[in-house]
Formats: C-alpha cells, sequence, structure tokens
C-alpha cells in the first residue's frame, strides 16, 4: 500500500510549484476557426430528476477481487513490481506543446471558455485509426495534493478500435493507457502500458478488451470502465510489470512474458460486476452499462461517479455515484467490505449520448453542480458542456453564432484536478487530438 506520509513530505516543492505555475496559453485564436455550419449547439437536458437509490438493484455491483498468491506469483515470475516511477523513468514519447500542434489539431480545442494547457501527441500516435482515446485521469484525483511522489501525472486510456484500415483480429479492443509525466508543465513525456489480467493461478496473463469510456485513478487504484459497459476493472498502480520478451504474443512465451510489443504491463486485480446480470443500452429499468467515469473529491467519503453509455435511442440517462471505502486496508476501493457495492445517488437526464460528466460542489454551496459534456447534434462539430442540478440546465454561449456548440471536438471523459483548479478532457478524431485543461472557475464564468 502507499506510504502516504512519506509521499507527502516528498510532493511539496518545485514540482508542484511549476505546475501551479504553468504559463497560461493564449488560445482564443480558436474561436476563430469554428464555422456557423459546425456549430450546430444542442437542447437543453433540463434538471435532473432524483432516482430512489435504496430500491435501485440494477445499479448495485458485487466486488470479485483476485488473490494476492496469483498476482505475487506473476509479480515473482517477471522480475517484481516496477511501479508509476519505473515506468516515467522510462518514457520514449514526447508530447508537443500547442505552438506545435497542427491548426486542425487547435480547432479541436474548446472556443469557449477557452484551454490554458494544452498538448498533442507524437506523430505516429495523433494519426493513427486503429486506437482512439477515450478516457483521462490524473495524479490529481490519486491524491489531494495532485502528486504521486515526485511526479504530476496524467493517465490517458486509449482502446483499439479499427473500423477503416486494415487490422489483425487479434489487436481488435487491446486497451493500453499512456503514462505521461507532466511534471515540468513545458516537457511532458509518455510510455505506453498495456491492461492485461492474470492467468493460470499468476503463471501467465492475458490481454484485457475494453472500450476504456471511463477512467480514475483513486489512492493506488485504477478503476476503468469494462468491455461494453458491463461493470468494472480494478488495477493496482504498485503492481505495474516490465515485459522481457518483444513479440507480437501476449502472455507467457517460454521462459519469460510478452506483451504484444509493449515493455509494461498493468494486470487487474480484480473487478465490479452488476448484480443483476449483464448490461443493457437504451432501456429503463435495466442495469445500465457504464459510459463514463469520473472522481467527486467534494463528498463525504469520496465517491466514484458513473453515467449510462448511449442506446440507440434518445432516453433519459442515468448518472450515479458510488461511495469510495474509508477502511485503511482498501485503499481506492468502493465500499462495503462484503462484496456489495450499492449507488450512494442517482439521478435521470434527459441529456443523451453524454461522452463525459463531473460531480463538484463549490465550497459553501448546497449542492454539487453536475458537468455534462455531450457530443455535436451534427457531423464533426464542436460538443456541448452543460452545467445542471436538480433547477435546469446551462451552458456556455458561443459569441459567433450564439449556439453552445462551444465545447471540444468529439471529447471524452471528464476529471478536476483539484490542487489547480483545472477540468481535464481530450478529443479523439485521427489528426485532431488534443489533450487540455480549462479552469473549472472560467466554465462557470463562462455561464453567468
Amino acid at each position: 500500500m502507499k506510504q502516504r506520509g512519506r509521499h507527502r513530505r516528498r510532493r511539496r516543492g518545485q514540482a508542484l510549484r511549476a505546475t501551479l505555475a504553468g504559463t497560461a496559453l493564449a488560445l482564443t485564436a480558436a474561436a476563430t476557426l469554428i464555422s456557423t455550419s459546425q456549430a450546430t449547439g444542442a437542447n437543453s437536458p433540463g434538471g435532473l430528476t432524483a432516482l430512489r437509490v435504496g430500491s435501485s438493484s440494477q445499479l448495485r455491483l458485487h466486488e470479485n477481487l483476485t488473490s494476492r498468491d496469483a498476482l505475487d506469483t506473476l509479480s515473482g515470475n517477471m522480475g517484481g513490481n516496477v511501479g508509476v516511477d519505473g515506468v516515467l523513468g522510462d518514457t520514449d514519447h514526447a508530447m508537443r506543446g500547442t505552438a506545435d500542434c497542427t491548426a486542425d489539431e487547435r480547432d479541436a480545442l474548446p472556443v469557449e471558455p477557452t484551454a490554458t494547457r494544452a498538448y498533442c501527441w507524437d506523430d505516429a500516435d495523433a494519426r493513427t485509426t486503429q486506437w482512439r482515446p477515450r478516457s483521462v485521469t490524473t495524479s490529481g484525483d490519486a491524491d489531494d495534493d495532485g502528486a504521486w511522489g515526485t511526479h504530476q501525472v496524467i493517465l490517458s486510456g486509449w482502446t483499439h478500435r479499427d473500423g477503416r484500415a486494415a487490422a489483425r483480429d487479434r489487436d481488435g479492443g487491446l486497451a493500453r493507457i499512456a503514462f505521461v509525466d507532466a511534471t515540468d508543465p513545458d516537457a511532458l513525456r509518455y510510455r505506453w502500458v498495456l491492461l492485461v489480467a492474470p492467468r493460470a493461478g499468476g503463471r501467465d496473463f492475458t490481454a484485457v478488451r475494453t472500450g476504456l469510456g471511463g477512467m480514475v485513478w483513486y489512492q493506488d487504484k485504477l478503476i476503468v470502465t469494462a468491455d461494453h459497459g458491463d461493470g468494472l476493472l480494478v488495477f493496482d498502480l504498485h503492481r505495474l510489470l516490465r515485459a522481457d520478451v518483444d513479440s507480437p504474443a501476449v502472455g507467457r512465451v517460454g521462459h519469460g512474458y510478452s506483451a504484444a510489443g509493449y515493455r509494461y504491463v498493468l494486470p487487474a486485480i480484480g473487478s465490479y460486476d452488476p448484480e443483476g446480470g449483464s448490461c443493457t443500452r437504451g432501456r429503463d429499468h435495466t442495469v445500465p452499462c457504464i459510459g463514463s467515469l469520473s472522481l467527486d473529491r467534494t463528498t463525504a467519503p469520496d465517491s466514484l461517479v458513473a453515467t449510462e453509455a448511449a442506446g440507440d435511442r434518445p432516453q433519459r440517462t442515468r448518472l450515479w455515484r458510488y461511495a469510495f471505502s474509508t477502511a485503511a486496508y482498501r485503499t481506492g476501493l468502493l465500499a462495503d467490505a462484503q462484496g456489495h457495492v450499492d449507488a450512494a445517488e442517482a439521478y435521470t437526464t434527459k441529456g443523451s449520448a453524454i461522452s463525459g460528466a463531473l460531480a463538484h460542489r463549490s465550497a459553501g454551496a448546497r449542492e454539487a453542480q453536475w458537468y455534462i459534456g455531450r457530443p455535436s447534434d451534427g457531423s464533426g462539430g464542436h460538443g456541448s458542456l452543460w452545467r445542471q442540478n436538480g433547477d435546469g440546465a446551462g451552458a456556455a454561449t458561443c459569441t459567433a453564432d450564439q449556439s453552445h456548440a462551444c465545447w471540444g471536438l468529439g471529447t471524452g471523459s471528464l476529471s478536476y484536478w483539484q490542487r489547480t483548479g483545472e477540468l481535464w478532457s481530450l478529443s479523439d478524431a485521427a489528426e485532431r487530438r488534443v489533450l487540455y485543461a480549462v479552469p473549472l472557475a472560467s466554465v462557470d464564468g463562462s455561464l453567468g
């Protein structure tokens, strides 16, 4: 488990100050790049309607943890855990700053409010059609001081979804995470890590195949959406391992281990599965498929926010939260040591096709505000970001055409970095991929 006292002493000082003092980027020029035809806007989702969570068995999960012996066997066979520091000490890709992003990449940024920090991937990752970035979480989620050891870290989840280019079937659905060292805000670097699951009592592993629509790093655990939104997978960030065979295979190869060419793997330590059976998209009163995840540090205890994945028809969408455990021996896990996890709070909204959601209650506020990212009504346009509560909803209005299509283009999940006050997201279209931050205060300011 994480040695929190030692980590907190190391997390102060120059590294954190560098992030907080990062130069604000003048990105207002992005507003001139969006045309009236792109800015299609979206209808208001209205206010949130509360659900009775006590009787909502459709939201109940059951915890299934892998045996410690199996995890220790895999770690021992692969030379021991390298941890986050081991991966960050071996980065091999550099992110481009805003000035080095292309015009198309900058066009994917929010129009109003504008981003204050933005980064683009290296050329190969920016162009590939075989992989799509879907989710983001940070060390600002992991710990309230925003650091992991001496590093500020961003994790970006990508999934292998290739609808156009020829691809090998064995790669379909593979999931990987970019571990980005963001300690120096002017020089971000990253390394890819493949998600895997132990098998054969820890003597082998297999690839995890999931869409990674949502991802939250809390304390020493990483929780991600499972394939097709059917529950959640859990990973331990202390258990990052290094593969010692470079081959297309995934798992044990002879006397070593291979990870489809990736140097590092992160094995799952368990899952949270719906107690009501497999999820169903687009139907009320059934087990919902989980679309996105985020963390809310303004509840007691801290909570995991989940949204329902979009179905095939317009519908009211469910939003809910699970409480994290406060037990010292269950760091980063959800509540109830007996293995049952009930929703602590749930709502429905008229907003459909939600790409990301965040709940946050400002100091002195009587209730949390829910920030909901939604895609464009048209094809290829900018999306909208709504702020909702029980009384109604509002969104920024674009100065150019008075629409609400002011948020990023093709954006994924949302993550709030409490220490810096930044809302992080990312865009997913090939050659228009940007990882960016917008101050949450700017979002609220754009809503008056």
